[in-house]
């Protein structure tokens, strides 16, 4: 296949012809040629025609194994069929109502089932929109105006989780940031627990609500220190602030009942979306019922949607939940070829003479290009981001396409077999080689 002379860099040689053509048509249509910042990266982005399984294959008909995954949203995989076919049923009759529907009640019993915090649900369509109406449902319910976030947790991009209390100006205007939200969202360290028994002795009594993705999937991936979650837990209950677990990444990828299962913790409130559906669009707020019930028609708190519950994203969700129950199996077996990964990652790392750590659990892996722990956002900021540029074009060079972001996550599915695995490892192998040559150059 000819290969565009446009490109020079290490590894834009695998980008060809017809995705450089429909980049140069999608930057006069769209801001940079795309429809979200994460799927930019320099000189330009490869187009995808078709997937499946754990494959995406671009518009010149290469291939690539994928690890993003739809960014952890493709826990079985791409196009899987038990979840097409139901959907396919379902277009049938009809793909939007406004109406009551069975299968809602039937999704909502199966996240009740699931969940272990969720008493009560309410359906949305995205993660943003949960996270978002989570934290207006916590202030609702307290009465208070204060949220506290983390430090490199990504919780969506809205006013409320994009602010910070110490943004200056420029920032604030920048983000479209109005003084009186940045003021009212206190934001703290990750895995340090006495920054927030500090900041809660002054503050507590107006802290409505602290929203915490359980483990850190935004600024790479960062697990919390054992007990970490429990101790924000108590501290919450302490002061009378509710607990919000934004799972949204990991949400039914760590367990079925996500990471509240996992480790064990019941949050107040929680958000899931992603794998809930293996890449339909739909989002669920859960939480305890009487805090659940100040949303309307039952409270004062107006909260609504068009496409909120629309049935054919329900019937994706319960197909894909209804598959992760009778296949509780995967999780383990997902892990384990995780895990085997991630080894495999740190033996080639070693071999050739990259300082590295790399972190994985569950399904979820990351490498960080730095000899330091990495625990927060701001030791995760000190890794070698150029490195891990050259290392993400090396790997797509080889045919294995991670987030081009040292702050995303690469994910792992069910169809990621043990041959693809090994297959992964032979091809990171010549990755990593051409990567080390390049460092030492």
């Amino acid at each position: 296949m000819r290969r565009s002379s446009r490109i020079g860099e290490i590894g834009s040689e695998s980008i060809g012809d017809a995705s450089v053509r429909l980049f140069d048509k999608a930057s006069r249509l769209m801001v940079k040629g795309v429809n979200s910042p994460i799927r930019y990266f320099e000189p330009y982005p490869f187009f995808v025609k078709h997937a499946r399984g754990c494959k995406v294959y671009d518009v010149d008909g290469s291939p690539y194994i994928d690890y993003c995954m739809g960014y952890g949203a493709l826990l079985l995989g791409h196009a899987f069929k038990g979840v097409i076919d139901a959907v396919r049923a379902q277009l049938a009759r009809g793909s939007l109502y406004c109406i009551p529907s069975e299968h809602e009640v039937e999704l909502a019993e199966l996240l009740n089932t699931c969940i272990p915090c969720a008493e009560a649900v309410r359906l949305v369509n995205t993660g943003m929109e949960a996270t978002y109406h989570a934290i207006r449902i916590a202030r609702a319910y307290t009465r208070r105006r204060k949220i506290v976030r983390f430090d490199g947790c990504y919780h969506g991009s809205h006013d409320y989780t994009l602010a910070r209390n110490n943004m200056d100006r420029d920032a604030r205007v920048d983000n479209a940031i109005l003084d009186c939200v940045a003021d009212n969202t206190l934001v703290l360290p990750y895995n340090d627990p006495d920054a927030l028994k500090d900041l809660m002795q002054r503050e507590g009594n107006d802290v409505a609500a602290v929203i915490v993705e359980p483990v850190m999937a935004n600024a790479g991936l960062i697990p919390p220190d054992p007990g970490y979650l429990a101790t924000l837990s108590s501290i919450c209950r302490e002061y009378g602030s509710l607990l919000i677990f934004d799972e949204v990444v990991t949400g039914f990828r760590l367990a079925l009942g996500g990471a509240q299962e996992y480790y064990g913790i019941k949050p107040d409130l929680a958000t899931f979306a992603k794998a809930m559906a293996n890449g339909f669009v739909i989002a669920c707020i859960a939480g305890r019922r009487d805090v659940m019930s100040v949303l309307a028609p039952e409270g004062r708190l107006y909260q609504g949607s068009t496409f909120a519950g629309n049935p054919v994203s329900v019937t994706a969700s319960i197909a894909t939940i209804r598959y992760l129950i009778r296949h509780r199996s995967l999780y383990k077996i997902i892990a384990e070829r995780c895990s085997r990964l991630a080894d495999a990652v740190k033996d080639i790392l070693h071999d050739r003479g990259l300082e590295a750590i790399v972190h994985n659990i569950a399904s979820m892996l990351q490498v960080f290009f730095t000899d330091k722990d990495v625990r927060d956002y701001a030791t995760a900021k000190r890794s070698d981001t150029g490195l891990f540029k050259l290392y993400f074009k090396a790997l797509l060079k080889q045919g294995v396409f991670i987030p081009p972001s040292q702050f995303e996550v690469c994910f792992l599915s069910l169809a990621h077999s043990d041959a693809v695995i090994r297959d992964t490892v032979e091809r990171m192998d010549r990755a990593i080689r051409e990567l080390g040559e390049l460092s030492k150059g």
